[in-house]
């Protein structure tokens, strides 16, 4: 399976997608976790101890170098288009708790959709994970939906749209689902967080008038406190929160499988 997370930036897609990724892998799935999203938060939402330090994809210029046959930031030069990648997620990701995770970083160039090494690299990779590998895939994506323009997301199974009571996310919402629906994608689970109370429910359903919202996951000042000391997001859910983030696993193998 194969999962997408996205939405508008602030939302919570790094404590959803984290979320998701520990209890699959403690159902007992192979799990590989992708940050895409250049803002990386994925490591510290997972619980990683020294997070920050982790080397992001799009830094490793040796590598990069190697696979595509360029030196990176020598533009005009001729460079390998398909570059080898499927046995780099066994050797760069970092494991933790039953997930690997892998950092893509961003290419600090101007000019992030260029034809150059660094952006053939990282779109080969993310390919073949998408396409080949047999873990079960959970990307935290960029915020927003300059992805799906770049058709980042192709061929997952299933796009999990974060939103929270606020009219930017909605709009945002609206717009993810729309331009994933014009490149393919067909398998949504909405989910709303931060939901304070009754108010702020039925606000966000209001704006999903045919009951597409999936789950409600309240806010919880448990997850506040895990962010500050360092834990993932999961250890700072209650059984309620933890049951939440359970529905919309199920939720997910449903749509993915329908």
């Amino acid at each position: 399976m194969k999962i997408a997370v996205s939405g508008k930036g602030g939302v919570g897609k790094s404590t959803v997608a984290a979320a998701i990724a520990l209890t699959l892998a403690q159902r007992g799935r192979r799990v590989l976790a992708l940050d895409a999203d250049p803002d990386a938060n994925l490591a510290a939402a997972l619980g990683i101890p020294s997070a920050t330090v982790i080397t992001p994809i799009s830094a490793e210029i040796a590598l990069i170098e190697e696979r595509t046959g360029a030196k990176v930031n020598e533009y005009g030069k001729v460079f390998r288009l398909n570059p080898e990648v499927s046995d780099l997620a066994g050797k760069l990701a970092v494991e933790h708790e039953g997930v690997g995770l892998l950092v893509l970083g961003a290419v600090r160039k101007g000019g992030g959709g260029c034809a150059c090494p660094e952006n053939t690299f990282i779109k080969a990779l993310v390919t073949d994970l998408v396409l080949y590998k047999g873990e079960t895939l959970v990307m935290d994506m960029e915020a927003g939906i300059e992805h799906l323009g770049r058709a980042t997301a192709t061929g997952v199974d299933v796009m999990v749209v974060v939103v929270e009571p606020g009219q930017r996310a909605l709009d945002c919402a609206h717009a993810v689902i729309r331009m994933s629906q014009e490149i393919g994608i067909d398998n949504f689970v909405l989910v709303a967080n931060k939901v304070a109370g009754e108010e702020d429910r039925r606000y966000v359903a209001g704006a999903f008038p045919d009951g597409e919202v999936s789950a409600f996951l309240p806010y919880c000042e448990g997850i506040r406190a895990a962010d500050r000391d360092g834990h993932s997001a999961l250890s700072g859910m209650g059984p309620s929160e933890r049951a939440v983030i359970g529905s919309v696993i199920d939720q997910i193998w449903k749509s993915g499988n329908a």
